[in-house]
Parts: structure tokens; sequence; C-alpha cells
């Protein structure tokens, strides 16, 4: 008889035993399904991560400039954070030395280049494409109140047409009138918008305003 107790105890034990790890295994599934439901629910609301890139060359503006002494570089560097351009650095093949920039002297190669409007220095850096450019800022210093001759070597090898250009140069005090003219006829194409000139320190506010105004 005793036996018979102990063993049915120990079934109802088992059967116990049994409904308890049910009842927690369902408890499990049931949370797990809520943390998974939970966690459809956050990835749907998040923002997507793209991997998409923007190139250089598809219908954005271009920063072109020449700068000489780097002061011209600093200026068209906040023209390209400002709107988000491409630069494009114009580089002498043979850079200009100090010397080749004495103003004061008659015999110095800018001197000799600026009184003869038919050099066209050549250009060392990497030839640029300009198709898939809409706008171009075109930049430079202004020697002898005009544009160096290296930039007429620059707009003549390129194609303007369709293009808005925007010359802005660096000077102490030279208009930009006549280089901006000069370019826009060597050029040979392009709708040539009224060019910006700024001094050697002037403000990144400055350059934000002009733009603006564009």
């Amino acid at each position: 008889m005793k036996r018979i107790i102990a063993l049915l105890t120990a079934v109802v034990l088992i059967l116990a035993l049994a409904g308890c790890a049910a009842s927690n295994a369902g408890s499990q599934t049931a949370t797990q399904a809520e943390q998974t439901t939970k966690a459809k629910e956050n990835a749907s609301e998040a923002p997507k991560a793209t991997n998409e890139t923007t190139t250089g060359n598809s219908g954005k503006a271009l920063v072109a400039y020449f700068s000489a002494t780097g002061t011209t570089k600093g200026v068209a560097e906040q023209i390209a954070i400002a709107t988000g351009a491409d630069t494009y650095e114009i580089i002498a093949a043979q850079p200009y030395t100090s010397d080749d920039l004495n103003y004061n002297d008659s015999n110095s190669r800018s001197t000799k280049e600026q009184n003869d409007k038919t050099v066209r220095p050549a250009i060392g850096s990497e030839t640029i494409d300009l198709a898939g450019y809409d706008t171009i800022y075109i930049g430079f210093p202004i020697w002898w109140g005009e544009e160096p001759r290296i930039m007429d070597t620059f707009v003549e090898s390129g194609d303007f047409s369709g293009k808005t250009v925007i010359p802005f140069c660096t000077s102490g005090g030279s208009s930009i009138n006549t280089a901006a003219e000069n370019l826009k006829i060597n050029a040979g194409g392009g709708d040539w918008k009224d060019g910006r000139r700024f001094s050697a320190d002037v403000s990144r506010a400055e350059i934000e305003e002009w733009l603006n105004t564009l």
C-alpha cells in the first residue's frame, strides 16, 4: 500500500513540474514574440541607411581657380564650402617663383606674359572635363589690371556652352571688369555673370553674402 501511495505521489509531482515547465516556456515564447514585434516596429521607424555617393561631375557646381601665392585659393575654398561645389586648381606646368612675380622687374616672367596678350602658359594639373557642371566659378588674382594669361589657357581649352560662369578675383584694389570681359571673349560661350573682387582679408560672411545675391 505504501508503495502505491509513493508512486502516486511521484506521478503527481512529475505532472506538476511538467505544468510549470510548460507555463514558463509559454511565457518565454510570448516574451520573445513581443520583443521581435517591437524590434520590427523600431526598425520600420528608424531612418534607412543609404549607400549613395555624390559624384563630382553630375550637374553640380565647380570652383576652378589659379592661385600663385595662395590668396585666391583661400577664397575659392570658402566658396566651395558654402556652395558644396567641387574644386579644380589650375596649376602652371612651370610654377611661378617669387622672382617670376616681381612686379618691379620689367624682365620678370609675369611682367612679360602680361605685356603679351598672345601668351598661353601651359597648365600642369590634370585636364578636367566640364561636362555635367551647370555652374562654374572661376577665380584668379589680378596681374597688372588683367587676368593671368594662364586663365586664358584654361577658358580656351574648355567648353562653357550652356553653363553659368561666375568670375571672382583677389586684388588689392584693381577691378575685375577687364579681366572678366577678356575671359568671356576667350571662352567663346557660356552665360557669364558679373564678377566680384575680394581683398586678401575677406571674411567668410562677406563671401556668403555675395553668394546669396547670385
